[in-house]
């Protein structure tokens, strides 16, 4: 006890060091805080809990947290508390916020802690009007309500609070959420100081990182790509592109000195290689430019370069523009800023006001449409590699949005290695972190420009969510796992998701920015599923339906579905038409103008026998069996797109199906097969860890009370068992007493 009040009150000097001037007060919340340090590890803190670097900025008390599910004034009392890594409501009554039903805990983010990069809107209510909330106030609000970015709602109502209080909790939440930041004044770096002297230790994780030429060598050598390609080490210590990884891998007959011309720019760079000897690649466009001369000196380059990777009949490369013939950042960015706004709702009321327009609502988001333009043109290059044995090319401006999206579907799709959660996580490393996409812009870590935040990796897991729906068995990961790693996108104690480039990583924490004491900054990789979740929590990350590689003859297994909930995907009506978009011709000359940044629409043409090739290969693929360790295409057809109800439904309690849902569907799985295991065992005690294993995974559902279809997530959730019916929109209908009686009458009927 001794040992534990000295290490409260080191805690307590520190959050006290470095407050800023304004928002210095009486710390009267530090004991509240401390206290439940005491009986605690030092290094990370449950729910209403502080790290051991975080620093209070601002506080208020007696604030009345809302009950989300309907409109009255019920809730619960307590103190809302700003630091520089959340908000958190800490209310009077602990054992009110804390069940101890709830198994799937996160251990950094607790249910009322909200991470300042996840917070997405600030709104306030003035005399019932609810108004966006930025910059200095003139007057302040009697309810906060701040929407988060993993689409929680938070309603705090200030109108018992001092009036001193209430100004300095807005202020600064309004100005560490909203405000522009610099790089280092992010969190991410005093955790990692921090904790740079941790004697912690966490599992070691297999996942390949890609930082050194080795894990790249590895690489080709585990797809068969080392007889056509070679890493290079070129670009160590950044000097031929900051935007480019140390390491990478290009044809073996491309010069190495031809990487540095134009900065890695014109340079096809190797993404994987399938089983026929294809490969997948993408390259970044050369800058376009207005002098002759230059324009020769590009084209005389281009030239030799595409040499190296079209060799016809033995190479032949198909050529992808995505920057002109596919999605753009923009149609991305627009159809997730209408989406989200169908999950952001308030109260019942809201809800049920806008559920008679759920399905036009989805429709004109467009989110779900262009998952299927992203899944459709993943099968389009799979069918290139796999049927036409060809080798694809995927361009982009600077290959780091759209090609680490396409490039990383085609490998889940093809490679069974990537539908297991270490190789699911090593293509992340190796596609998005190495790859270069700009997550600090992209998440707008930094608050710096909203133009720039584009969900694009959000995207990506939505598009595998959709053939981890529908193809269960496949993938050792489970769709808990695509959540909590979407969530993890705005917690900056981990490294991974917080940089534009591996340079600016290096740069800021790595083995260039080094203190005094000459040691590097203590990097987390998200990868650490420890630090976040216990052992048991984790078993929910893992599938236990997952087919291991079969032994026996794969015409002796058949595909298993589940049944899809339509309420979830658009009724199966004509899509809209996608522009007409072909394959590039195979000349020199239009590759060299595509990558010149010139207009290419003239060059691109309506292919039918593209079109032709697609379906077939693809309606083929449907008709036959599932091998869950060969090649795998979703359906993309009408109401097969889904919403992803797990991520985005689980904070809404009128949304959830208690007792049902995919989660009682997997629990009878697991029971049957821990008594078929249980049988098993009986005979061969070979299979007894399988069954310690599954068994740990049924037993965790089966101990929570009252499961829901949004299982783990909105086990707590309180549900309401009528709908408040809206007065507007459903007068056509009758009135509620009509409405029963019609209820009444279809149970009669389905009783005959």
């Amino acid at each position: 006890m001794e040992t534990s009040i000295t290490h409260s009150k080191k805690i307590e000097k520190c959050l006290c060091e470095g407050v800023p001037e304004p928002f210095r007060f009486q710390l009267s919340v530090v004991p509240t805080l401390l206290h439940l340090l005491r009986f605690s590890t030092p290094a990370i803190v449950g729910s209403s809990g502080v790290l051991h670097c975080e620093q209070l900025l601002c506080e208020a008390s007696t604030v009345l947290k809302y009950v989300q599910e309907d409109s009255c004034q019920r809730g619960i009392y307590g103190k809302l508390v700003c630091t520089d890594f959340k908000i958190a409501f800490l209310g009077d009554d602990e054992s009110a916020l804390d069940n101890d039903e709830t198994q799937f805990k996160n251990k950094v983010i607790g249910e009322n802690d909200i991470t300042l990069h996840c917070v997405d809107q600030i709104y306030g209510v003035f005399d019932e009007k609810k108004k966006t909330l930025f910059g200095q106030l003139k007057k302040y609000p009697e309810k906060l309500i701040i929407h988060c970015k993993d689409l929680r709602v938070f309603h705090f109502c200030l109108r018992y609070t001092k009036e001193e209080e209430v100004k300095r909790i807005v202020s600064g939440i309004i100005h560490h959420t909203q405000a522009p930041k610099l790089l280092k004044r992010l969190f991410l770096f005093s955790y990692a100081a921090a904790a740079r002297n941790s004697t912690a230790t966490h599992p070691k994780n297999h996942t390949v990182m890609f930082e050194t030429l080795q894990d790249w060598c590895w690489e080709l050598e585990r797809t068969k790509g080392n007889m056509k390609y070679k890493a290079v080490r070129v670009n160590e210590g950044y000097q031929v592109s900051e935007r480019l990884p140390e390491y990478f891998v290009v044809p073996t007959p491309l010069p190495e000195e031809d990487v540095p011309r134009f900065q890695g720019h014109g340079i096809p760079m190797w993404c994987w290689s399938c089983h026929n000897g294809c490969a997948l690649l993408k390259m970044s466009a050369l800058p376009k430019e207005q002098d002759d001369a230059v324009l020769q000196v590009q084209k005389s380059f281009l030239d030799g370069v595409y040499k190296t990777i079209h060799r016809p009949p033995y190479e032949i490369v198909k050529t992808e523009d995505l920057s002109s013939s596919f999605l753009s950042l923009q149609d991305i960015q627009t159809a997730h800023s209408k989406f989200k706004q169908l999950f952001l709702i308030d109260n019942s009321t809201e809800f049920w006001d806008t559920d008679i327009k759920w399905f036009s609502l989805l429709e004109s988001s467009s989110w779900l449409d262009i998952i299927r333009r992203c899944l459709k043109k993943a099968i389009e290059i799979t069918e290139c590699l796999e049927a036409q044995n060809m080798n694809v090319l995927l361009l982009e401006e600077n290959a780091s949005d759209l090609c680490c999206l396409i490039s990383s579907l085609v490998q889940v799709m093809m490679d069974p290695h990537c539908r297991t959660r270490v190789g699911f996580q090593s293509l992340v490393q190796k596609e998005w972190i190495m790859g270069g996409h700009c997550f600090l812009d992209r998440c707008n870590h930094l608050r710096q420009s909203d133009k720039e935040e584009v969900p694009v990796f959000l995207l990506f897991l939505d598009c595998v969510w959709q053939l981890v729906h529908q193809h269960p068995p496949a993938f050792e990961f489970t769709e808990t796992y695509l959540t909590v790693l979407s969530d993890s996108l705005y917690i900056p104690i981990f490294s991974t998701f917080f940089f534009n480039s591996p340079h600016q990583k290096d740069t800021n924490m790595g083995r260039e920015s080094q203190d005094i004491q000459g040691k590097p900054l203590n990097l987390l990789t998200v990868w650490d599923w420890s630090v976040q979740f216990e052992p048991k929590a984790q078993t929910l990350l893992k599938n236990p339906l997952y087919v291991e590689k079969p032994k026996l003859d794969k015409g002796q297994r058949k595909g298993m579905r589940f049944k899809h909930q339509r309420q979830l995907s658009l009724p199966l009506t004509q899509s809209k038409s996608s522009p007409k978009r072909g394959f590039f011709r195979e000349e020199t000359d239009h590759l060299i103008k595509n990558l010149l940044g010139k207009r290419i629409s003239k060059l691109i043409n309506s292919s039918d026998e593209l079109q032709d090739n697609f379906r077939e290969f693809y309606d083929s693929w449907h008709s036959k069996p599932t091998d869950y360790h060969g090649l795998l295409l979703p359906h993309i057809e009408g109401p097969e797109i889904k919403v992803w109800a797990q991520r985005y439904l689980r904070w809404i309690p009128e949304a959830q199906i208690l007792g049902g849902g995919r989660v009682a569907t997997m629990s009878k799985l697991l029971e049957m097969m821990e008594e078929v295991q249980s049988l098993q065992e009986k005979i061969d005690e070979r299979h007894h860890g399988q069954v310690a294993l599954q068994a740990e995974a049924s037993s965790l559902l089966r101990a929570s009370a009252r499961l829901s279809s949004l299982f783990p997530f909105a086990l707590l959730q309180r549900h309401s068992s009528k709908p408040v019916l809206p007065t507007s929109g459903w007068k056509a209908l009758g009135d509620e007493e009509d409405l029963a009686k019609r209820e009444d009458e279809s149970v009669d009927l389905g009783d005959l």
